[in-house]
């Protein structure tokens, strides 16, 4: 237990680590600061740190007790980080805590609604990152992924924690944000491997049922057409044999057997 959570905390650390150089730069290059701030995930990916906008994403594939407890008690250690780092950078490097002031009022105002739309696609980017990394040992995900999201606007939960944290601003609308945007980064996560999971679903269902449905109408339809064809041929034939010829003689010769014995 206390081991997940310690892999939390250093997974938020990091992330907090990469937020601070995004606050330096925030009113100066904010390009160059989003760029900065891939040292987080980085980190996290290099050292198999546990982070949760990470790890959401595998619980489609990965979803017993020991997974979701190592998801959760790193999700508290996230936190533990996030909220300590940022207290103490905000003291140490007064910069930092005014930068973040301004920026999580401006999230505050923003709303929940829209809050929580953005989380929803900066989770999706977090899952694509990481997904490159894991199974494509490519750094290219993270570099590319982590500035598109940051100069999109869109929200990362663990980063918030320290923005609010730095920002020495404490309210329940605060704390009510950050769940929210926890919820939207999950949302996002788990979208494409849950969309993937369902159409690999379907099409093996559809691959499973279609053999039994060709053998079940292709050959009655073929012997329908064949039975048809043959009583079809056996008409005619029928139509043309020497019996259906006598009997058409025998309907000619009828009538003038018939005058004859009249007469």
């Amino acid at each position: 237990m206390l081991k997940k959570i310690i892999n939390g905390f250093f997974a938020g650390m990091s992330i907090s680590i990469g937020g601070a150089a995004f606050l330096m730069c925030y009113t100066e290059n904010k390009f160059v600061g989003a760029l900065l701030f891939c040292v987080g995930l980085l980190s996290v990916c290099w050292f198999g740190f546990s982070l949760y906008t990470g790890k959401i994403g595998l619980v489609i594939e990965k979803h017993t007790k020991e997974d979701i407890s190592a998801l959760l008690l790193g999700l508290l250690g996230n936190a533990i980080a996030s909220f300590a780092c940022g207290f103490l950078l905000a003291y140490a490097i007064p910069q930092i805590g005014d930068v973040a002031h301004t920026l999580a009022e401006a999230k505050l105002a923003q709303g929940y609604l829209k809050g929580f739309i953005r989380a929803i696609f900066c989770g999706i980017l977090i899952y694509v990152a990481v997904y490159v990394y894991n199974n494509k040992k490519s750094v290219l995900g993270v570099i590319l992924g982590i500035p598109a999201f940051i100069v999109s606007g869109y929200e990362h939960s663990i980063a918030d924690m320290f923005y609010f944290a730095a920002s020495d601003i404490a309210s329940w609308q605060a704390f009510g944000y950050i769940w929210m945007i926890i919820l939207g980064n999950s949302v996002g996560g788990l979208l494409i491997p849950a969309l993937q999971l369902l159409a690999n679903v379907t099409l093996k269902k559809n691959a499973a049922t279609a053999p039994a449905q060709e053998y079940a109408v292709e050959p009655t339809s073929d012997l329908a057409q064949e039975t048809a064809a043959d009583i079809t041929d056996g008409a005619a034939e029928d139509a043309t044999s020497p019996v259906a010829e006598v009997a058409c003689d025998v309907t000619q010769d009828s009538p003038a057997d018939s005058n004859g014995e009249d007469n």
